[in-house]
């Protein structure tokens, strides 16, 4: 492993024995929507991590989905069930086993804040909407997390020397604009069918903060 590699590990072993210890694992154990929102996220982001666009002259490329599943599970329970789908890929061999901590801040940890980050953020200074939830939490948090991860995993793989910057320029990060739309309105659609129909699932919406604030404010 490089010198990178080693140190992006580390940093993402200390993220995940940080939030890791911070996790409400009985209650997710107890709790039939919790569980049910765990195991189903884990199972479509495998899904999704798996299927994806190989090319011969640069690196894989696949949607995250990351802003509905930290909506979902919150931002603990989304950066532990990403990366069990890592560990998961890891020992399917569908990802190398040198690059687990580049990919579990690139693909994981970077997103995962974007996303909750906004959510905060627009909780706390925006007026809440079901629209306003759906466009700023889900949709424009996709849209910057894809472009994040696929940017700083660009830096990574130019700064260690596997692919040179103008390889990636032309074939890996040329890429990224015309990902943010199909990035953004996948997440919109998923947080937008849930809420409508498996509400209890989403750790971050309440129907009594986004569909009756006229009622509350009266």
């Amino acid at each position: 492993m490089s010198n990178l590699q080693l140190v992006a590990l580390a940093a993402y072993g200390i993220l995940l024995w940080v939030v890791y210890q911070r996790f409400d694992a009985i209650t997710l154990v107890r709790e039939r929507s919790r569980a049910a929102a765990f195991f189903n996220s884990f199972v479509l982001l495998l899904i999704m991590w798996l299927f994806r666009l190989k090319t011969e002259l640069g690196p894989d490329i696949h949607f995250l989905l990351t802003s509905a599943l930290t909506l979902t599970l919150g931002f603990r329970g989304a950066v532990l069930c990403a990366s069990l789908v890592l560990f998961t890929l890891l020992l399917a061999g569908q990802q190398l086993w040198a690059q687990a901590g580049v990919l579990g801040l690139t693909s994981i940890a970077a997103p995962i804040c974007v996303t909750y980050s906004i959510y905060a953020l627009t909780f706390h200074k925006i007026p809440r909407h079901f629209l306003v939830y759906i466009f700023a939490c889900a949709f424009i948090p996709a849209a910057l997390g894809i472009a994040l991860h696929m940017g700083l995993y660009a830096g990574y793989l130019a700064l260690d020397g596997i692919y040179h910057f103008d390889l990636l320029q032309d074939n890996y990060l040329g890429v990224i604009p015309l990902l943010l739309f199909p990035e953004a309105l996948l997440n919109g659609m998923a947080m937008t069918l849930l809420v409508l129909y498996k509400p209890q699932w989403v750790y971050t919406f309440s129907d009594k903060l986004y569909f009756d604030v006229k009622d509350d404010q009266d």
